[in-house]
């Protein structure tokens, strides 16, 4: 076999064999798509926003607020006014995080148990990342019929305060899609 034919072989096999259909534990055949999944839309986005501004101006605190989808891309923002321009960044950084991994975000692994060293050494991890994990308090995420659609992230004020304004828009959300 010539040089050029067997490299042709080989890459034949190689890009072939991403072709081959892959199965479950079951030898059952997995879909090549998912089908009718939920998606969080700019108006869902808005009203999850307009809810955290309303609960920011109850608590009269002064933040930022970005939603992102479920894969943590921005959809929706605002900077109140007097709110610290730092604290957008952070902000994205919960909303995201919380989209990711898929549950609100703070002190790792839990704040029963908590673990001041892991903690750091994943910020430090994000930084070195480019940034896009947080282990602050602020970001929840958003779901709908069980699935997480997209997350809240709010920054400007303590955790804590962070965490009840992003609630307060998830919550006005699960509301209004609430099945009946």
């Amino acid at each position: 076999m010539q040089r050029g034919s067997f490299l042709a072989v080989i890459t034949v096999v190689f890009l072939g064999s991403g072709m081959i259909a892959s199965a479950d534990d079951t030898g059952a055949p997995e879909p090549a798509v998912i089908r009718d999944q939920i998606r969080l839309t700019q108006s869902g986005a808005r009203q999850v926003l307009d809810a955290a501004l309303a609960q920011a101006r109850t608590m009269n605190l002064a933040v930022n607020i970005s939603v992102v989808d479920d894969g943590g891309h921005l959809l929706a923002f605002a900077r109140m006014d007097g709110a610290r321009p730092g604290s957008i960044y952070t902000s994205m950084t919960k909303a995201t995080t919380a989209a990711l991994i898929r549950k609100e975000t703070g002190p790792l692994p839990t704040e029963d148990n908590l673990d001041t060293h892991l903690s750091l050494a994943v910020e430090n991890a994000a930084t070195a990342s480019g940034g896009k994990f947080t282990t602050l308090k602020g970001g929840v995420p958003i779901v709908v019929d069980g699935q997480v659609v997209g997350a809240v992230g709010v920054g400007g004020a303590t955790g804590e305060q962070d965490r009840e304004i992003a609630r307060a828009g998830v919550a006005a959300l699960a509301k209004e899609t609430a099945r009946e």
